[in-house]
């Protein structure tokens, strides 16, 4: 893609999602995720009515009159967006493919951060961790966001969530709102999952196509796992290979459901042709 191309990609996609973000998200992202908590700001003379639980002994014993600590909320968040750029994401029917809806999603998620003053950051994933964009702020830095998840070419076809989370513990410190962006046709990430969900406020955002969910009979045709390469015949005939596949992909979806919604971590389905708008906004409001 040349440069010309992908800058109007780029904008393309800015005006889009900054005019969601800026709109309806804005606020329902500033209500539902809250700061970390209180953090020490300063530390005052005792006054009457003051916690006594909030004196601070040691400043009391030097000056032999009572001081207590003042705390404020503290406002500033940080927002990491996992993206799994495997090649399954890279399907597609009727409507747009899977990565074109991630990079749309991952961008309003970023522009209401930005609108919010929080930092964002961002992996990209395959059973390797592809790209790592420390967390900033500012507007320049969310349109290379963009332009990342647009032109990036991942080294691996594969997917492996787990080795991914392990990397986010590792790199992110203190606790961050954390999106992963998948279709989760993968496993085997629940303690992996668990231990991230202790630390982080983290949610998984399904993306999938209607027609992943079953093979329709057309024949003997060959197939490509896009993550393998790997080339077979199947025969769509067959009434047990369709009702085999369906099985398979309802216990990878179930997996996905179960494994987050038992770490204490939210869920998001949104397939292709659905509005990720209304998704994202029920999500924020059932949360706040």
């Amino acid at each position: 893609m040349d440069t010309k191309e992908l800058l109007k990609k780029v904008r393309k996609i800015e005006i889009k999602t900054r005019r969601l973000s800026d709109h309806i998200f804005g606020g329902e992202y500033h209500s539902t995720f809250k700061g970390r908590g209180m953090t020490f700001s300063e530390v005052r003379q005792y006054q009457f009515g003051d916690d006594v639980r909030a004196i601070d002994w040691n400043v009391t014993a030097r000056y032999n009159e009572p001081f207590i600590k003042v705390f404020e909320e503290e406002r500033e968040l940080t927002m990491m967006l996992m993206v799994d750029v495997s090649s399954s994401e890279m399907f597609g029917t009727t409507h747009q493919f899977k990565n074109e809806i991630i990079t749309e999603i991952s961008a309003t998620l970023a522009f209401s951060a930005l609108q919010n003053n929080d930092k964002v950051g961002l992996i990209l994933f395959t059973d390797q961790i592809e790209l790592f964009i420390p967390p900033k702020k500012g507007k320049s830095h969310v349109l290379r966001i963009i332009r990342e998840l647009i032109e990036f070419t991942p080294k691996s076809k594969k997917t492996d969530l787990a080795f991914a989370l392990k990397y986010l513990t590792n790199v992110m410190k203190k606790k961050a709102i954390v999106f992963v962006l998948s279709d989760f046709i993968t496993d085997d990430y629940l303690q992996t999952l668990r231990i991230t969900g202790k630390k982080h406020d983290l949610t998984g955002i399904r993306i999938y196509d209607e027609r992943e969910e079953t093979i329709p009979n057309i024949g003997m045709v060959q197939m490509e796992d896009a993550e393998t390469g790997k080339l077979q015949l199947v025969n769509t005939q067959s009434k047990k290979v369709r009702l085999n596949y369906g099985k398979y992909y309802r216990e990878r979806v179930d997996y996905f459901q179960n494994t987050f919604s038992k770490s204490g971590c939210g869920v998001l389905n949104c397939r292709v042709d659905e509005s990720y708008v209304k998704k994202l906004l029920g999500y924020f409001k059932r949360r706040g």
